[in-house]
């Protein structure tokens, strides 16, 4: 392979490799804001809390199930004890061995294991709902970050652009003066308009980078990875109308579709199923309950007996009289089998207790109590939540009528001074304008210019704003 040919593929794989990162490191704010989501902290944390909560759902269900042991136990006895198997005094050492298998179920409870499982559904339901708050917490930041860093890039842009023009502007200002048309002093104002011009671009320049790198704290992202964000065409809204919001309908709206409401909401429900669990307490309860058992000692024999005839004296008015007795004299053999131990001494037992509460110093009523005032704290929590949303919802609605009267007035302030620019230019041209008034009105223009991106942007994001609210999908297409 020739050397060219060899340049011509090394060429070309790089020229792939990088439109390759570049496609890669472009991201679009879907992809910001699904980024932020997943590497959330607080997502996470709420994640966890969601599994936690339905472990909790799942063990009160569980509570339903019986409850089943097996136990076993073995000790060594010394001096004089009793034999488990005959229940005798013996001075010997006596190893034994206990075997028990153990099983009780609720039968009624007052009522606390249903009204336990009904509240951890509605726990598992609350935690999801703050979990959707922090994504859409998340999702608003994010998107605000993302138009800063495209209103930031975007007065980069106008800035170089009039950077361009003072240096065109210099070098025709040169020409001129060669040529004896304008005085030389023009030139240095035409030097300062380019030195001024090259601040705003460095300006410009760090504001890019700040706002960059806020983006990539709230997306949780790492300073050293470049970030290269779409730029899609910004286009403000024409068909919204911000006077004609409703903040009374916006507000309804918004109760049935916020999810930290829907929460407080939840978490109501909750706190009044907390008073059946309450209740519970004063209730009786019953449960069944059965045990099998058995043990072995290492003292049990097997036994035969003999019959054998023993004399007794005895007395009767004071004169002796021998008689015999037949008596049965056990004869030790060989000592008991383990499993026949546990056979023969394996016992059964049922039974049902029924537990009435009557006084427990006050704890169940004090209880009911806390519950109650449980009740309370949540409902003043939910109507505090829902007062700021509607304070949050007035104050989108407010700025975005702001932001709609300030970009008219710079839509306003930008024509205006593109008009006075080309006058100026004229002017300039034929001799009746100096250097000065050329370039005051060129600023002139891009303060405006600036100004116009800057209420654009502003107006973007409040009309989207109040688009959340209203249960709308943040997205700049």
């Amino acid at each position: 392979m020739s050397n060219f040919a060899k340049l011509s593929l090394s060429g070309l794989l790089s020229l792939l490799i990088c439109v390759g990162i570049n496609a890669q490191q472009r991201w679009s704010l879907q992809q910001c804001v699904e980024y932020a989501t997943q590497n959330s902290i607080s997502i996470k944390q709420a994640q966890n809390q969601i599994r936690n909560t339905e472990l909790q759902l799942k063990q009160n269900q569980a509570n339903r199930l019986p409850q089943i042991n097996a136990s076993t136990g073995g000790n060594i006895q010394f001096g004089r004890t009793i034999d488990p198997t005959t229940n005798s005094f013996n001075s010997q050492n006596i190893t034994s061995n206990s075997l028990s298998l153990s099983a009780g179920v609720p039968v009624y409870n007052g009522g606390q294991i249903k009204n336990s499982i009904k509240q951890s559904r509605i726990d598992v339901e609350a935690i999801r709902y703050d979990a959707a708050t922090a994504a859409n917490n998340i999702a608003l930041s994010v998107a605000a970050g993302y138009l800063n860093v495209l209103l930031a890039e975007e007065q980069l842009a106008i800035a170089k652009t009039q950077l361009d023009q003072s240096r065109l502007q210099l070098t025709q200002t040169e020409k001129l003066i060669e040529a004896g048309a304008r005085p030389r002093n023009e030139k240095l104002d035409a030097q300062a308009q380019v030195a001024l011009n090259e601040q705003t671009v460095v300006d410009a320049e760090n504001q890019v980078i700040l706002n960059t790198l806020s983006l990539k704290q709230l997306m949780l992202l790492d300073p050293a990875q470049e970030l290269v964000i779409d730029r899609p065409q910004i286009v403000v809204p024409v068909d919204a109308n911000p006077d004609a919001f409703v903040l009374e309908e916006i507000y309804v709206g918004a109760m049935g579709t916020q999810p930290q409401i829907l929460a407080g909401l939840k978490r109501r429900e909750s706190a009044i199923v907390g008073i059946d669990l309450a209740k519970a307490g004063m209730l009786p309860s019953l449960s069944f309950f059965g045990n099998l058992n058995s043990y072995a000692s290492s003292r049990a024999y097997n036994y035969s007996f003999t019959n054998q005839r023993i004399s007794q004296t005895a007395f009767f008015n004071g004169q002796p009289v021998t008689f015999e007795i037949e008596s049965q004299i056990p004869v030790q053999l060989s000592k008991q089998a383990w499993a026949d131990q546990i056979n023969q001494n394996f016992g059964q037992s049922l039974g049902m207790q029924l537990s009435i509460p009557i006084f427990n110093n006050n704890r169940n009523r004090i209880n009911m109590e806390r519950a109650k005032i449980n009740v309370i704290g949540v409902e003043l929590t939910n109507q505090q939540a829902q007062q700021q949303l509607k304070t949050d919802i007035q104050t989108a609605i407010a700025n975005a009528r702001a932001a709609r009267r300030s970009l008219l007035a710079a839509q306003a302030a930008e024509e205006a001074s593109r008009l006075a620019l080309e006058n100026a230019q004229q002017r300039f041209e034929i001799g009746a304008a100096n250097q000065l008034d050329f370039n005051t009105a060129r600023n002139n223009l891009s303060r405006a210019q600036m100004d116009l991106t800057r209420a654009k942007y502003q107006y973007v994001f409040n009309v989207k704003q109040v688009e959340f609210y209203q249960g709308k999908k943040i997205t700049l297409n």
